[in-house]
């Protein structure tokens, strides 16, 4: 919507002043037991997060003492916890997003168990993911899909801060090893209203990644690891606290050659039968330190930067040749301060830089070419949560965000010499955003959100949102959300030619707009056993492709979808997850009119079983896969109806205790040694394994 101006008055106060019934807000202890009142102390202010956090599960007990707001505990030095799983809890007390959407939350607990190298990796078993892009061989070209929407199409944060870049695919997207693993406290999964505020264009959802700080003593934590393909891989962390400062440092170093036999027909299959230029190389750097100036204000500054050295798989040629560098920089500071003289007013302001320079380079044939884009973030965010009265909290506040991309590219072929050229291109974009929850009674809460949006490129626009959910029983709630969404075309789109395959850009580039929407219920079957089952979809207009080698607006593409998360908890050391989903993204206009989108498979199924105790650990993960649609550079005689197979495959995880905390890890890849096509032509090597040491002290 163009020309809404008067928004920047009226948007504070049409959340604020909507009629609702002045109501305390409670939460039932038990079944047939008194209500207990909510309170909403913050003992520390370190622990207070305006991110999206994790609540409890429906109206389970909780004790007298429950608050508003989930903390974040200070990290111990114990065993990890016998019980740490995915974590799929939504309803009950809860901070101001976590009840019309599901919150999906994984702890370090259960990164750990799962012996993630990368965010990819971690998000891969979350459900509504497809992610085809992450382990032995991956093509990066190949995608992280949410609910069928692209990884342009979700936000992904770092502590609240975005670090989404916005530049298409081919030249490098956001990339998920930027944060080493070590460093990651927990990764939370959410949808609907979040998208008010994070960004229009969550069109799929919003993934917050929450790192470490230290406490306490000083504690060095690390491990080592070797494998199959020349695999290697060090993380180590060094983290603690001294007066009122918190600091925490990590380090990871992974390195692959990705070198095996592939079967006849397989993208880069060099004339040995090996894959061919697929290493993988990456190194990243994590730092943080928090300061408590005093009882009511925090500092927190963090730093990560990221190098990585790989080569680039077959995407339209016989054998590609070309190689792919990024250097990342990724710098936040962000001061939390509670208001007034109690704990309902709490602002968090937030300034930060992000930098991504990607470089693809290489010999094709007699010819060579590069192509460099350098793209620079400057943003500020101020983000106000208050509660306005025991029954109405409001989060409110305001996003800056300057882009500028410095395009190069360059090739010595006689026909695209013409194209050689530099960009250099500048966009602002600020928003206005509120997301005000009542509960109206006891079992019934209501999210209203809007967010305006004004962007040099392409005006003003207003991008709405609505959540409710509403609690059965004790242990059945309903919820539903709808989010309208606008996602502008990356600069690189519109204004940088693409040397490496001859696209064109398209400065007429009009943006994808469209909505999306879920409706699910909650259940807390028995004590140990819960579900959330949930129906997503989207329209998503003027999806952006490519015409006759031009960038261009060539759509509409409807998703609708189902996801199911189930954890049974057997007892103290035993648990297990199952999750399901399935995404039919239809492509509704155009000359693939009826067909799936590409890439993405219609069924994905993950479970897992896991026993811990006394240090011992072991995990068995599932995983069924129906098969994506080839439709990427198809080979002579591939129809774009094209399916790879479907595939199943089982991963091993372990751990023994040597002596204190030492212990020997274990990780045993594609049990069954089945060589599928992970998509694409892309396979997967077999059997792999990955030996290692991990201790702290």
């Amino acid at each position: 919507m163009k020309n809404n101006c008067w928004l920047l008055v009226a948007l504070p106060n049409l959340l604020i002043t909507l009629p609702v019934e002045a109501i305390e807000t409670e939460i039932q202890q038990q079944a047939g037991t008194e209500l207990t009142p909510v309170t909403s102390n913050f003992p520390e202010l370190k622990k207070f997060e305006l991110p999206i956090t994790r609540a409890e599960l429906l109206t389970q007990e909780t004790g007298t003492d429950v608050e508003v707001n989930q903390e974040v505990q200070p990290e111990v030095e114990t065993q990890p916890a016998e019980d740490a799983d995915i974590s799929t809890e939504v309803i009950g007390e809860q901070d101001t997003l976590s009840g019309s959407t599901p919150v999906y939350v994984i702890e370090k607990e259960e990164i750990q168990k799962q012996g993630a190298t990368s965010v990819a990796d971690v998000l891969k078993r979350l459900p509504g993911f497809a992610i085809n892009d992450v382990g032995h061989g991956a093509d990066i070209h190949t995608g992280t899909y949410y609910r069928g929407a692209s990884i342009n199409q979700s936000v992904f944060l770092i502590n609240g801060r975005p670090i989404n870049n916005n530049i298409n695919t081919y030249h490098g997207t956001t990339d998920l090893n930027s944060i080493p693993v070590e460093s990651i406290e927990r990764v939370e999964l959410s949808s609907g209203v979040a998208s008010t505020l994070y960004g229009s264009s969550a069109f799929g959802g919003v993934v917050n990644i929450i790192t470490k700080e230290g406490y306490g003593k000083p504690k060095l934590t690390g491990s080592i690891e070797y494998g199959s393909l020349s695999l290697n891989n060090q993380q180590t962390s060094f983290s603690g606290s001294v007066g009122a400062a918190r600091y925490n440092f990590s380090f990871e170093r992974f390195f692959t050659d990705n070198r095996y036999r592939v079967p006849i027909g397989a993208a880069n299959r060099d004339a040995q039968g090996f894959l061919f230029n697929a290493d993988t190389a990456t190194s990243t750097y994590f730092g943080n330190i928090g300061i408590d100036l005093n009882s009511r204000n925090t500092l927190n500054l963090d730093v990560t930067a990221l190098s990585s050295r790989r080569g680039l798989i077959y995407f339209g040629f016989p054998l590609q040749r070309d190689r792919l560098d990024h250097d990342g920089l990724n710098i936040g500071l962000s001061w939390k301060a509670r208001l007034g003289n109690g704990d309902r007013s709490n602002l968090t302001t937030t300034i930060g830089y992000n930098q991504n320079y990607f470089s693809t380079y290489g010999p094709t044939g007699n010819f060579y070419r590069t192509g460099a884009l350098d793209t620079q973030q400057f943003s500020a965010r101020i983000d106000h949560e208050w509660q306005l009265s025991q029954n109405n909290k409001l989060r409110w506040g305001l996003d800056l965000k300057n882009t500028n991309l410095n395009g190069d590219v360059l090739s010595t072929n006689p026909l695209r010499i013409a194209n050689n050229e530099t960009e250099n291109r500048d966009l602002l974009n600020t928003a206005l955003f509120a997301v005000n929850s009542w509960n109206i009674t006891n079992n019934f809460q209501l999210d209203l959100g809007l967010r305006q949006s004004f962007d040099t490129e392409f005006g003003n626009y207003l991008n709405p949102s609505v959540g409710l959910r509403y609690a059965l029983t004790p242990t059945l709630a309903m919820r539903g959300s709808w989010a309208g969404g606008q996602r502008n075309p990356g600069l690189d789109q519109l204004y940088v030619y693409d040397t490496v395959h001859g696209w064109e850009p398209n400065p007429d580039l009009e943006p994808e707009t469209g909505s999306s929407w879920t409706a699910g219920v909650d259940i807390k079957f028995t004590d140990n056993l819960t579900g959330q089952f949930t129906y997503f979809g989207s329209s998503i207009d003027n999806r952006l492709g490519i015409v006759a080698g031009r960038w261009a607006n060539i759509g509409l593409v409807d998703t609708n979808g189902l996801e199911a998360a189930l954890q049974l908890k057997l007892n103290s050391g035993w648990s297990t997850f199952l999750n399901y989903t399935y995404t039919d993204a239809q492509i509704k206009t155009g000359s693939e009119r009826g067909l799936q989108l590409g890439l993405i498979p219609y069924s994905l199924l993950q479970a897992g079983v896991g026993y811990q105790n006394s240090g011992w650990q072991a995990n068995l993960y599932m995983t069924y896969n129906s098969g994506a649609r080839r439709a990427l550079f198809n080979r002579t005689g591939d129809q774009i109806t094209d399916f790879a197979p479907s595939y199943l495959n089982l991963d091993f995880s372990g751990r023994i205790p040597i002596a204190g905390n030492l212990g020997l890890t274990v990780y045993l890849e594609n049990l069954l040694g089945e060589q599928y096509e992970r998509v694409n032509r892309i396979y997967s090597p077999g059997f792999t394994f990955r030996l290692g040491l991990s201790s702290s002290l």
